[in-house]
């Protein structure tokens, strides 16, 4: 039997909110992360999303709720033999939507993620700031109704950082739950936002409001 990662841990996000998510390593982000995104299932307790009861959701169901939820993972999880320009498409064309519906916005994502120039570019060839930003466009192209983001800042210097934060708080401010696990006190200490905290497994800190408004 695994070991118990997350424990007791029990919290309500608004719709339209903005959270980050702290934490030292080791203390349950990424697992609680991935209970929101449908890549697991708690083995007590229960999710609602949507106003659904996730635990008990058919598996059937669960591609329509996913395509609601936008993720940026740590690790990029692009695709090699397609494109810049195909990798952020992919929620799009999953959806059923056609080149010409989405060619100017996917082309306009990646320039304001300062990769215009790089549309046929494969992952092997790009660095690793570079996937990490095809990654993020990706997760944000289908206008999500909640954004999940695993240290989004990571591997990219700070003018690129503060694109892609400008890029969150816009989605946000177009009805987007925002919550994104970092590292970097000095962003959490930038951005006005409640703040979730993680320690051993347990909830030690959220918010007094769960409304997480940023200006």
């Amino acid at each position: 039997m695994d070991a118990e990662i997350l424990r007791d841990v029990s919290f309500h996000l608004e719709p339209g909110s903005f959270h980050f998510l702290t934490g030292p390593s080791g203390s349950g982000k990424t697992s609680l992360l991935k209970l929101m995104y449908l890549a697991r299932r708690p083995s007590r307790g229960w999710i609602t999303m949507f106003g659904q009861d996730l635990v008990h959701l058919p598996r059937a169901k669960l591609p329509e709720i996913r395509r609601r939820v936008g993720v940026v993972f740590q690790d990029f999880r692009l695709i090699n033999h397609l494109s810049t320009f195909e990798n952020v498409a992919l929620p799009l064309v999953i959806a059923g939507a056609h080149l010409d519906e989405y060619r100017e916005d996917v082309e306009e994502l990646l320039t304001w993620v300062g990769l215009g120039e790089r549309l046929d570019a494969k992952p092997p060839t790009l660095s690793g700031g570079e996937q990490q930003r095809v990654a993020i466009a990706r997760a944000v192209v289908a206008k999500p109704d909640i954004l999940l983001a695993d240290e989004p800042t990571g591997n990219v210097d700070p003018i690129i950082g503060q694109r892609l934060m400008r890029l969150f708080i816009e989605l946000n401010k177009l009805g987007a739950c925002v919550v994104i696990a970092t590292h970097d006190d000095s962003l959490v200490r930038e951005i006005s936002a409640p703040t979730l905290s993680l320690e051993n497994g347990t909830l030690v800190k959220h918010p007094a409001s769960a409304a997480g408004t940023i200006s």
